[in-house]
């Protein structure tokens, strides 16, 4: 099982911060309610600094009341929006992550994997070369690169 870093406690939801209000509103504008629920997880999925399980949500969010088939849903339906990313790793477990701006929601950004302690890092400016691409090109449409190897902490 890969490693997490526990969840920061969400602080109490302000409702009149204006990060609190361009969350509901991209969550309206994507077609959705924007209930706590899903405006909590979005706020925490933009905390976070590497996608996240089902269960380190839930967990974020548990101080709020908000239930694990709530998160389940929440998550899946900003997922369906075009809100959120799911991906798989290679464990048969889903992770989660906002789409960053400019990023579409085919296309994912890399990720490094360590293959000693789990831990999964957002890996930025990554890109294939020309050669890559037309090789790749012959067998399919590339959409996430997964690195993996041993992070800074255990190739020591």
């Amino acid at each position: 099982m890969l490693r997490q870093q526990p969840p920061n406690r969400l602080s109490r939801m302000n409702t009149t911060t204006k990060a609190t209000r361009v969350i509901r509103d991209e969550i309206r504008a994507a077609g959705l309610r924007a209930t706590l629920g899903r405006v909590a997880t979005l706020k925490l999925l933009r905390e976070a600094d590497s996608p996240v399980t089902h269960s380190f949500v839930a967990d974020g969010l548990g101080d709020l009341g908000i239930d694990k088939a709530t998160v389940f849903r929440n998550l899946n339906d900003m997922t369906d929006a075009g809100l959120l990313r799911r991906t798989e790793l290679g464990d048969h477990v889903y992770r989660f992550e906002e789409i960053r701006p400019g990023e579409s929601r085919e296309k994912a950004h890399p990720h490094f994997l360590c293959t000693v302690c789990g831990t999964i890092s957002c890996v930025g400016n990554v890109t294939l070369t020309d050669g890559s691409l037309r090789e790749s090109n012959k067998v399919g449409e590339i959409v996430e690169i997964l690195l993996r190897g041993r992070c800074n902490d255990c190739k020591s």
